[in-house]
């Protein structure tokens, strides 16, 4: 990472600049038995997407705030970095009614009607999945994304002093997200690319939100991102986290 790193978008730039085939985002769900690891590159190809969806089909404008009605996820992370992308605040959970925009998962659909702007809904179904039925009153992400441009450009440059994310009632800028989070790799013991933190805490904090993308993105290094940990055994969380050669954990 950089010194002109001034976003989390920035983050993911140079990340896909210094090694796009190293691994980024490795997702267990241990309620299904799902799990997806997005290399550097496929990520940034989602978070291009989801840019491209956010910025041309939703039209949503810098300064705009869109609520993530979503739980700790892989395709959560990557709504987290196409808003900073765009240039939208990622307002994770809160009221809807307050947001220009709702992006909802199960259990969240109805929270989500209080929203009078776009409504993406999304399955978090193993690989992905459509839906059999779209929720009423919302776009499926699975359908609408695939047809999205591989490649995002800004309609303008993105200000990294401008409101980026708001989790817990806090508010951050862009640049106060990537210095927050520079200074959590160095707590969690991230050193450069070789790290990798298995985190198993919700998205719901910024501790949470750091350990689980935000502070391995501003190391160069990687994240085991656990949903459903509780249902695995020790035995089996020590196989993990050494087959998944963790150096840190977060729980």
């Amino acid at each position: 990472m950089t010194a002109i790193d001034r976003t989390p978008a920035d983050l993911l730039r140079s990340a896909l600049a210094a090694d796009p085939a190293r691994p980024l985002v490795t997702f267990y769900d241990d309620a299904t038995g799902e799990r997806v690891e997005l290399s550097v590159a496929t990520f940034a190809n989602w978070v291009a997407k989801t840019a491209n969806l956010l910025q041309g089909e939703l039209g949503a404008e810098p300064g705009e705030r869109v609520a993530l009605l979503l739980p700790a996820h892989w395709q959560t992370a990557v709504w987290l970095l196409a808003c900073s992308s765009v240039g939208v605040v990622a307002q994770v959970g809160g009221d809807a009614g307050d947001a220009d925009h709702v992006v909802a998962g199960p259990g969240q659909f109805e929270a989500g009607l209080a929203c009078s702007g776009e409504r993406v809904a999304l399955s978090l179904a193993p690989l992905g999945r459509r839906f059999a039925q779209v929720p009423g009153g919302y776009v499926d992400y699975a359908v609408e994304v695939p047809g999205q441009g591989d490649v995002f450009r800004a309609y303008g440059p993105v200000d990294p002093e401008s409101s980026a994310l708001v989790v817990a009632g806090a508010e951050f800028s862009g640049a106060e997200v990537v210095e927050r989070a520079r200074g959590d790799a160095g707590v969690l013991g991230l050193a450069g690319p070789g790290g990798r933190v298995l985190s198993a805490l919700p998205y719901d904090t910024w501790e949470g939100l750091s350990a689980g993308l935000y502070a391995a993105l501003a190391a160069g290094g990687s994240v085991v991102l656990c949903r459903n940990l509780d249902r695995l055994g020790e035995d089996a969380l020590a196989k993990r986290i050494e087959s998944e050669r963790v150096t840190t954990t977060a729980r």
